[in-house]
């Protein structure tokens, strides 16, 4: 069992950045390859970004790329998600997810509760 804990979300203005941090517990951190995922509201949740278990390899959303950057330090247990240039599109709330499988098609076993980004005009 892995438990995942998001946060650094909050509130911030168009062109903003913020720094979302998701720390694992439990079972073989590292084993694991690392998605974010978002939610916005009256929508479906949606891909945002993969990070294999080594660091080595990513993917990302059309949407975000070249704007958000996902990293992990294993030491740490903790993968993260930089968010630069905010639109307010961006506001929903961002899930980590811990699956198993090559970059990107992973199967995703387990999620954390979520962080509220929301991003102002």
């Amino acid at each position: 069992q892995v438990q995942l804990v998001e946060s650094g979300g909050g509130l911030v203005q168009a062109g903003g950045s913020l720094r979302l941090s998701c720390t694992a517990s439990g079972r073989t951190f590292s084993s694991y390859a690392m998605g974010w995922f978002r939610q916005a509201p009256g929508k479906e949740r949606e891909f945002v970004a993969v990070i294999s278990w080594g660091g080595g390899r990513t993917y990302y959303a059309d949407s975000v790329k070249g704007r958000f950057t996902i990293s992990r330090d294993n030491a740490k247990n903790t993968v993260y998600l930089q968010m630069n240039s905010l639109k307010p599109e961006d506001t929903a709330v961002y899930y980590c997810a811990a699956g198993a499988g090559s970059v990107p098609l992973v199967r995703y076993d387990y999620w954390g509760q979520g962080t509220q980004v929301t991003v102002s005009s």
